[in-house]
């Protein structure tokens, strides 16, 4: 079965290892354990994090993200910069077309202000998000690759005030693949970034992924003085967006590549590279849209 998998990557598995025949390969069992999971008790992010994980789940540390990525995964070695690690559950085989993870970064945008939060309408927030998917889908399919489309919420965004977490899974669709790709972001506020969790699966993986996910968000917690209330108003940097500014792909605006964000996504699990400047340009309208007071119409 084809499916796109993990938000930043391209298409899904085919495990490239060795390339080179005169190389013998490893096995599946090898290679996967030269990757060194862990569980337990990890930190992340030279100690900015802590990951408490039951024996259901391992991490990747960044050098094993990276192995697993590029090497079986077959993403360009640049293309996985600033990964953190990638969490997976053990019940999942990586190296088949089934395989699914989280992949870990962090963004350190500052402290994103989280006031309005309950006020934002998703719904419009979603129309502007597929207006901005089809500016950048021009410059997409300019450079060959194929077209998305921003179906819908497959889950609604959902911010946890008490956590400072926010979780939200959209529906995707790529021109020319009959089946549907869910990608689901976890974000998690903190006082000088956001730390962010990618994963995507198939359309119809919703109920098995959400509920994973939904035990992820409760694995991972910035360490004290990393905290969102450990915040320092007036000493520490603020982000330049909102809440709603995370769940429409601020951040990619600003990126050199798609790297672990919104529009980047992992088909055939090969990182899909595109339109970076063309969506720069349209997210830069639209939350320059949203910043301006709708006018009141004449009588």
């Amino acid at each position: 079965m084809k499916w796109p998998a993990l938000l930043p990557i391209a298409f899904l598995p085919v495990t490239v290892l060795a390339q080179d025949s005169t190389v013998a390969r490893p096995s599946p069992e090898a290679f996967m354990a030269s990757l060194h999971p862990v569980s337990g008790s990890v930190g992340i992010g030279d100690g900015i994090a802590t990951l408490q994980l039951p024996d259901s789940y391992r991490f990747l540390d960044p050098a094993g993200s990276r192995r697993l990525l590029v090497d079986a995964w077959g993403n360009p070695p640049d293309a996985v910069d600033g990964t953190l690690g990638v969490l997976f559950p053990t019940s999942t085989d990586l190296l088949s077309a089934e395989g699914w993870a989280v992949i870990i970064s962090y963004d350190k945008d500052g402290y994103v202000d989280d006031a309005g939060a309950e006020a934002i309408n998703y719904d419009s927030l979603l129309h502007q998000m597929r207006e901005a998917t089809v500016e950048a889908n021009k410059e997409r399919t300019r450079q060959g690759y194929p077209a998305v489309d921003l179906i819908g919420w497959a889950t609604p965004p959902h911010y946890n005030r008490d956590t400072h977490k926010l979780y939200w899974a959209k529906e995707l669709a790529f021109s020319g693949d009959p089946s549907h790709t869910l990608n689901y972001g976890v974000r998690v506020l903190g006082r000088r970034g956001v730390l962010v969790l990618n994963a995507v699966a198939p359309l119809e993986a919703l109920p098995r992924i959400e509920q994973s996910m939904q035990s992820v968000i409760g694995y991972v917690q910035f360490n004290e003085g990393h905290r969102y209330q450990d915040f320092i108003p007036g000493a520490d940097k603020k982000a330049a967006y909102g809440v709603a500014g995370l769940i429409a792909g601020a951040v990619a605006a600003k990126a050199g590549f798609f790297k672990l964000l919104w529009v980047a996504i992992l088909a055939l699990k090969k990182f899909i590279i595109a339109g970076v400047a063309a969506l720069g340009v349209v997210l830069r309208r639209v939350f320059k849209k949203q910043a301006t007071p709708t006018p009141t119409p004449p009588a």
